[in-house]
């Protein structure tokens, strides 16, 4: 069989690509850090299990010092994916190993003719924007490399699904570089609305348990998620957790106490018992990074006015539980970093799980909200499956929707919840990882599931006004 043409130019591509190293250690993508003095160009690397003997993998460095991962199929069909990955993973430096490993868990994106390429940020911790940047860096490496493919798409899974969202917002007009966007279980609610049900939770467990801090330890405010200079790690959490009430043992090894807790806090926030452990975790540890490294220990959160209801007893605990205000310049910072504005001029597929217990589904409902609001909900199709993970869905729908979006872009007709279903079938025949498409669900408002804040029940979150106005405020938002 003869390769088609994209594929025999990207043969001729890889022949010269040493020629292209020199030149691509001295461009510049973003402002390199004066201790990042030169990038590690795109050297040839193993590919990660599910891609190898599929394609020509790729990895390096960039000049802002992110890590990145790029793969080539061997039968490439000319169009390229960009890939966006969750967390944030919290750390100092950029993760070398985050895009290999994110490459072979979308895999799928290969074995259907895409390239792909990813970024592991530059850094740990919060900031939307900064990976947005990043992101966006990977794709004009690679083309530099290869040239520039047929079409481009992102791909955004979880927090990752803000930052695809963001680059849409920042980078994707109508006339390019990005023809489309598929967003997977994204956190679409923004930074300022996003992690109102982790304040609360974090509120609501020290009501309860009373042991983070212990009263015999030095106190400060819950908002801070944790002291900067605390040494807890997440095994010391997940022991306090325990003691509190035994999440991870058997219903009949917990006592009296510790029961009752369990069910008061999972009834007043609504988060899984499955990943109760995991929402502390972000509410501590992430919460840190973001008021203290990101912030400079301002408080971006808020919980005044919100009445806490589901426990045995509401009123001793909407009475005993911790309030504080937000600081208006923190608010102002979070929001202008990761709220969306809904100013968008290209398709965006999304795809959630149903029972996603991490990034509730009704984080879609803020989406479409803040779409319309921007009367921009026409270049968006949003559908869910009978599913229940948030790392990762059905191989099967993933190698659908990148169809559909695909198709989307290609010919102007827009699909809708029910023709991406119903295509599911035939992308099962080769993956057999399964159809869970519900073409009739509707997810309920944002508010239903998490507690609004005054002014939280319009959308956007932030407006093209606000964003262009805080743009102009000199060290405005989270730094890179």
């Amino acid at each position: 069989m003869t390769p088609p043409p994209t594929y025999r130019r990207h043969r001729r591509r890889a022949a010269t690509l040493a020629a292209c190293l020199s030149a691509l250690a001295a461009a510049t993508l973003g402002t390199a850090p004066a201790a990042q003095a030169s990038a590690r160009p795109p050297t040839p690397a193993d590919c990660p299990a599910g891609v190898a003997g599929k394609a020509t993998c790729y990895t390096g460095q960039d000049a802002n010092g992110a890590h990145y991962a790029i793969a080539v199929p061997h039968r490439w069909n000319g169009a390229l994916v960009v890939h966006a990955h969750g967390g944030p993973d919290l750390g100092d430096a950029s993760d070398p190993g985050r895009s290999t490993e994110d490459l072979g868990r979308w895999a799928v994106m290969v074995d259907e003719g895409y390239a792909w390429a990813g970024s592991s940020y530059r850094r740990g911790g919060y900031g939307t924007r900064m990976a947005a940047v990043d992101t966006e860096n990977v794709r004009r490496l690679f083309v530099r490399t290869f040239g520039p493919p047929k079409r481009t798409y992102l791909h955004g899974q979880s927090w990752g699904g803000n930052v695809a969202a963001k680059v849409v917002e920042t980078y994707g007009g109508a006339h390019g570089p990005y023809d489309g966007a598929l967003l997977t279980n994204g956190v679409l609610g923004g930074g300022s609305r996003g992690y109102d049900y982790r304040v609360d939770l974090r509120v609501v467990y020290q009501f309860y348990c009373r042991n983070h801090p212990r009263p015999s330890e030095p106190g400060y405010p819950l908002w801070q998620g944790l002291r900067a200079d605390s040494t807890m790690t997440t095994t010391g959490l997940r022991a306090r957790l325990r003691e509190c009430t035994g999440y991870d043992l058997a219903p009949g090894e917990r006592t009296v106490q510790q029961q009752r807790n369990l069910d008061d806090i999972l009834a007043v926030t609504r988060i899984p018992e499955r990943t109760l452990e995991s929402h502390l975790r972000f509410a501590t540890f992430t919460f840190r990074d973001i008021v203290h490294t990101r912030l400079g220990g301002r408080n971006p959160f808020d919980n005044r006015g919100v009445w806490y209801s589901g426990s045995h007893d509401d009123v001793a605990l909407n009475a005993g539980v911790e309030r504080f205000a937000a600081d208006p310049t923190a608010r102002r910072d979070l929001s202008y970093d990761s709220d969306l504005t809904g100013d968008v001029a290209i398709p965006v597929l999304t795809l959630h799980a149903i029972d996603d217990p991490t990034a509730f589904v009704e984080h879609e409902a803020a989406y479409q909200a803040t779409l319309r609001g921007a009367h921009r909900d026409r270049h968006l199709v949003q559908t869910f499956a009978r599913e229940s993970e948030h790392s990762e869905l059905s191989t099967t729908e993933y190698a659908t929707s990148m169809a559909a979006l695909d198709g989307w872009v290609r010919t102007g007709r827009k699909p809708t919840a029910g023709t991406v279903a119903a295509s599911c079938a035939r992308f099962d025949a080769r993956y057999g990882t399964g159809c869970r498409y519900d073409p009739d669900f509707h997810p309920a408002a944002y508010a239903s599931r998490v507690n609004p804040r005054p002014g939280g029940l319009r959308w956007p979150a932030m407006t093209s006004v606000q964003e262009r106005t805080w743009s102009r405020i000199d060290g405005v938002g989270i730094a890179s």
